[in-house]
C-alpha cells in the first residue's frame, strides 16, 4: 500500500469521526511494531496538507525488559521531525518477577496507559492517537461476545474525564493486510515485542478464530466491521459537522 492511499483512509477517519482540531497536541503511542509505526506515517504526513493545524510527538513506554532496541525508531523520528520520548518504567519487573500474574494483559495495559497518561501532560498533550486498525475493532467485538456476553468495542473517539485526555484511533479504517504491506513496500524499521507473553492471548486466540472464519466464508470479516458501523454502537455515530464533539466514555474505556 502506497502512503498517499494510507492518508486518504486515515483522513476519512479523521473527518468522519472530527479526530482532530485546530491547536492538538497528539502523542503517538509507540509500541514499535507496524500498526504504531504506519500510524505515525500517516499522522506526519497528514500534517502537512491538514487544514486544522496540530502538533506531534511520539512516544514509547519502555517496560524494562531490557532487551528493546529503540535505535532505528529514533532515527525514523528525526527523519520524519517528530520529537520522541522514551519513558522508562519497570512494569515488565512488576507484572512478571513481582506480582507473577497469570494474565499479565490487562494489568499491563492499564499500567502502560498510566505511563503514557502521565508522559502525555508532562509534553503537554491534550489526545493520544492509538494505531488500532479494522481487524482490531472486529476482532475486540468478537472478544466482548466471547468472553462478555455483549456487543460491544472500542470507539474512534474516547474522551477520558478523569485525565482530561482524548484517545483517536485514526487508523480505524485500515486493513491489517494493508498495514503489513504498507510496512514492506517501505521498510519501516519494525522492533520485536519483547514481552513474553506476545502471541499467547486471548486477543491471539480470537484473531487466528476471525481469519479462520473468513477463509471459510470470504467477506465475513467486512461485514462484521459494516454491521458495527451500522450497528449504532454508542461512540460510533459519524460527525455531521465539523463542530461535534467525540464523545465522553464515563467509565474510562
Amino acid at each position: 500500500m502506497k502512503l498517499q492511499q494510507v492518508l486518504s483512509l486515515t483522513r476519512k477517519a479523521v473527518d468522519d469521526y472530527h479526530m482532530i482540531e485546530t491547536g492538538d497536541k497528539i502523542a503517538v503511542g509507540i509500541s514499535g511494531g507496524k500498526d504504531s509505526l504506519t500510524l505515525l506515517y500517516a499522522l506526519q504526513g497528514l500534517r502537512r496538507f491538514y487544514p486544522a493545524a496540530f502538533e506531534l510527538c511520539a512516544v514509547t513506554v519502555d517496560l524494562g525488559f531490557g532487551n528493546l532496541d529503540l535505535s532505528e525508531i529514533e532515527k525514523l523520528c528525526r527523519k520524519l521531525d517528530v520529537p520522541y520520548h522514551i519513558i522508562k518504567t519497570d512494569i515488565g519487573k512488576i507484572i512478571f518477577e513481582d506480582r507473577k500474574e497469570s494474565n499479565p494483559c490487562s494489568l499491563c495495559a492499564k499500567m502502560r496507559k498510566g505511563a503514557l497518561n502521565d508522559a502525555m501532560k508532562t509534553l503537554g498533550c491534550n489526545k493520544v492517537a492509538y494505531a488500532h486498525h479494522k481487524d482490531d475493532v472486529v476482532e475486540t467485538m468478537m472478544m466482548s461476545l466471547i468472553y462478555e456476553g455483549r456487543f460491544h468495542t472500542f470507539r474512534p473517539v474516547t474522551y477520558l474525564d478523569r485525565t482530561e485526555i482524548t484517545v483517536i484511533r485514526p487508523l480505524i479504517y485500515m486493513n491489517e493486510a494493508d498495514v503489513i504491506g504498507f510496512v514492506r513496500k517501505n521498510e519501516v524499521p519494525v522492533v520485536k515485542s519483547p514481552c513474553p507473553a506476545d502471541g499467547h492471548t486471548k486477543r491471539e486466540t480470537v484473531k487466528n478464530l476471525v481469519q479462520k472464519i473468513n477463509l471459510e466464508a470470504p467477506g465475513v470479516k467486512e461485514r462484521m466491521f459494516t454491521a458495527i458501523l451500522g450497528g449504532k454502537i454508542d461512540g460510533w455515530e459519524k460527525c455531521l459537522n465539523r463542530d461535534v464533539k467525540g464523545n465522553e466514555d464515563k467509565d474510562g474505556r
